[in-house]
């Protein structure tokens, strides 16, 4: 039996088993088998076949954004429409087969944008490129999921599963778990919480199925199962994601202002440019992007070239976005703006910055 065949089967005995007190076990068991197998599906195979064309892009710019859905939803559309690429558009299904690359160029930062084939379902399984594309999806910052307003619900949730299958977790935090493998001593269980979806029992289980008889596991949280199983495995991606519904052009204004208020939502037309440009203040937003601005003595400051930093950054990381050499080298350092007291304040390398801050730095 086939790595799928036994995907299939897990899949199908976790559907039919009742959810219960007395279950708990079994289904906590089940999830981490199926989590497993997935991950060994993930992993390239040892075989040396033919060497085809290449599909991810060098990254490049200061955050890099994945666009992911259905085919024919107007990715390439949208592409076209927010950067100076042209991706063939056209009202067939699989219109692009490649990876295309766009650069955004907004408030001073060059974003870039990968235009990815149409997800189909069964995408993990490698189904229509489907694994390279998630593969792609994975390296980026953000991922904005383009869904068809006049489609139902379901599409949404078939994308999430498929991408959920790989390991790509939206929208959500890193489980508070402190988890570590020894080399004796048995297992250490211990929470810092009430702890109602998960036991000691169920935590040993979980363990034992991957082998691991000897470790020191702590529930900062009330987990689950499923935060546990990735934590195990470590290779989970945490991606913030914007669901960007296109074609509100062919709905009604109530269906609107409904998808318009979900969390994380944005309505936006790429044939009649609704709307867009909100979708780039919300995808700045979402990327915690800040501009600094670098001052010399005696000068005004340089309003043109900013530096494009990520938001709690500090005086140190600035230095070493100028200059890797420069923070070893600093005295101290003169800031104006909303970070400071008041202006100019002399601050140290661990002052953290805020957008729009101007900052002189002055060597020893």
């Amino acid at each position: 039996m086939g790595i799928l065949e036994k995907i299939s089967e897990i899949e199908k005995e976790i559907a039919r088993t009742q959810k219960n007190k007395a279950t708990e076990y079994h289904l906590g068991l089940l999830k981490a088998k199926l989590a497993k197998y997935r991950s060994q599906l993930l992993e390239p195979s040892k075989k040396g076949g033919d060497k085809g064309e290449g599909f991810d892009v060098l990254k490049s710019g200061d955050a890099r954004v994945a666009l992911i859905g259905f085919p024919s939803v107007g990715k390439s559309t949208l592409l076209s429409t927010l950067t100076h690429t042209h991706s063939e558009a056209a009202s067939y299904e699989f219109t692009t087969l490649t990876c295309i690359p766009g650069v955004i160029e907004y408030r001073g930062a060059n974003i870039q944008l990968l235009d990815l084939p149409g997800i189909i379902e069964g995408a993990a399984q490698g189904k229509g490129r489907g694994r390279q594309v998630i593969a792609v999806a994975r390296t980026a910052d953000l991922v904005l999921m383009m869904l068809d307003a006049t489609k139902p619900y379901v599409h949404r949730q078939l994308l999430e599963r498929e991408l959920e299958s790989v390991g790509i977790r939206l929208n959500k935090n890193k489980p508070n778990i402190y988890f570590k493998v020894k080399k004796g001593g048995g297992l250490s269980f211990n929470s810092t919480c009430q702890l109602t979806k998960v036991d000691e029992k169920m935590v040993q289980m979980i363990l034992h199925e991957y082998k691991i008889f000897n470790a020191e596991v702590l529930f900062r949280e009330d987990c689950s199962a499923d935060d546990l199983i990735d934590v195990i495995l470590a290779n989970r991606v945490y991606l913030p994601c914007i669901y960007v519904y296109n074609k509100i052009d062919q709905i009604s204004i109530q269906e609107v202002d409904r998808i318009a208020r979900e969390p994380h939502s944005v309505v936006v037309s790429c044939n009649m440019k609704l709307n867009l440009d909100y979708l780039l203040e919300i995808l700045w937003e979402y990327l915690s992007l800040i501009r600094v601005y670098t001052k010399k003595p005696g000068q005004p400051p340089d309003f043109d070239e900013g530096l494009i930093l990520r938001k709690g950054v500090s005086i140190e990381h600035v230095c070493h976005s100028i200059h890797r050499s420069l923070a070893a080298q600093l005295k101290y350092a003169l800031v104006w703006g909303t970070s400071t007291k008041y202006s100019p304040q002399r601050v140290g390398v661990s002052h953290v910055v805020n957008d729009e801050d101007v900052v002189q730095l002055i060597k020893k």
